[in-house]
């Protein structure tokens, strides 16, 4: 495989990005920083296929990114692979409003291989290829210019090694006809709703104790201010104000602006500051939440204590099914699905669907409704179907 210099100028890149639109797949990585900025910083990309592989300086004065970002993006005859992707495909839509496409993720389809539940890089290439990876550039300031042959060699490795991992997943999915599985998966990882950020839905990530309408709405208002003022200072989100704090402020709110100066967590000088006097504001705007929005109960609504034994149920079928079809459990079903089925809810579960209804979500719909029983037959446990009426 050919290794490019780094690629720091628009001809140079173009040149790789015509060359790459002929390949079936392109394998994708990024290095980025978030620690002190609300968008994360995109420090380099590296690209590549079985043939050749560089990284790309996007820091470079003067380079052009559009003919990657158009690969990346446009080009729908070029698959492009990740491996944990998310935050990858999130920088990508963050430069273009836009996601990769059509995409395919090593660490989901290791799941549908049975080579664990969130296996991570080096163990699947250790795995897969026999190669031990060099972690010691894995912690590096990739902000920080020149960047130095062992991190470029780092960060392009990465590439060279999925474009190896790629086919050789590929082949073990067509051996156990899995590969249709991962359609549905990949398609939910590219969907753009994912990487959205609506400022509106900020509170939802915030933990609070109340469950109060008057006091989410509060929060909801705050969590959208905050995400406001820290994309305008492109500041972390708790640089402007921590979550507890949020919190409390959203459960115990002043009366007046005056009042922040008491606030644990805030500098006196929120009193009588602008951006003391923007909270306010968002507090002044607040609504109760309305019914529909209230989130669910954590303590397994509607399952009372027959339900939650059915639940419970539920995931010993899900772990007897994983370690017989050799899936992750996690890849075949969630516990919250398992709660609300064990709650009599039968519409809008990915169980009840396709493949997964198929390999488990039948059989945990007869268990539900008592059509199949556990027993232990010679120390061993099995499932037994039964005549429900009988």
């Amino acid at each position: 495989m050919h290794i490019h210099p780094l690629i720091t100028d628009t001809e140079s890149l173009k040149s790789l990005c015509e060359r790459l639109s002929r390949s079936e797949f392109v394998a994708v990585d990024t290095e980025f920083m978030r620690e002190n900025t609300y968008w994360p910083d995109l420090c380099l990309i590296q690209i590549g296929n079985a043939e050749e592989a560089a990284a790309v300086d996007p820091k470079a004065e003067g380079l052009d990114m559009q003919p990657l970002l158009d690969l990346l993006v446009d080009n729908e005859d070029v698959l492009k692979v990740f491996h944990a992707g998310g935050q990858d495909v999130e920088i990508i839509y963050n430069l273009t409003g836009r996601t990769p496409h059509p995409l395919f993720d090593t660490q989901i389809a290791a799941m549908a291989l049975g080579l664990g539940e969130q296996v991570g890089y080096s163990n699947l290439v250790e795995s897969l290829i026999g190669k031990s990876l060099d972690k010691g550039a894995r912690f590096t300031d990739w902000a920080r210019r020149p960047l130095d042959k062992r991190q470029i060699d780092y960060a392009i490795g990465d590439v060279t090694h999925l474009a190896t991992l790629f086919p050789k997943m590929l082949q073990r999915l067509r051996k156990t006809a899995r590969g249709e599985w991962l359609d549905e998966e990949m398609e939910r990882l590219a969907n753009p709703a994912n990487y959205e950020n609506d400022p509106g839905l900020a509170w939802k990530r915030v933990r609070i104790a109340s469950r109060k309408p008057d006091v989410l709405g509060r929060l909801k208002a705050l969590a959208a201010w905050r995400e406001q003022e820290a994309r305008a200072k492109n500041l972390p989100r708790g640089r402007i104000m921590k979550d507890e704090t949020l919190a409390d402020v959203a459960a115990h709110p002043p009366s007046g602006q005056e009042g922040l100066a008491r606030v644990r967590g805030l500098s006196p000088a929120w009193a009588n500051n602008d951006i003391g006097g923007r909270l306010m504001a968002a507090l002044a705007q607040a609504k109760p939440l309305s019914g529909d929005e209230l989130p669910p109960r954590e303590d397994r609504p509607g399952l009372g204590k027959e339900g939650a034994l059915v639940a419970d149920l539920l995931k010993l079928l899900l772990k007897i099914r994983a370690r017989e079809t050799n899936v992750a459990a996690r890849l075949i079903a969630r516990s919250d699905e398992l709660e609300l089925l064990a709650a009599g809810r039968r519409e809008g579960l990915s169980i009840l669907e396709g493949w997964r209804f198929d390999q488990f979500g039948r059989d945990a719909l007869d268990l539900v409704e008592g059509r199949l029983a556990f027993g232990v037959k010679g120390g061993k446990l099995l499932m037994t179907r039964t005549e429900v009426g009988q």
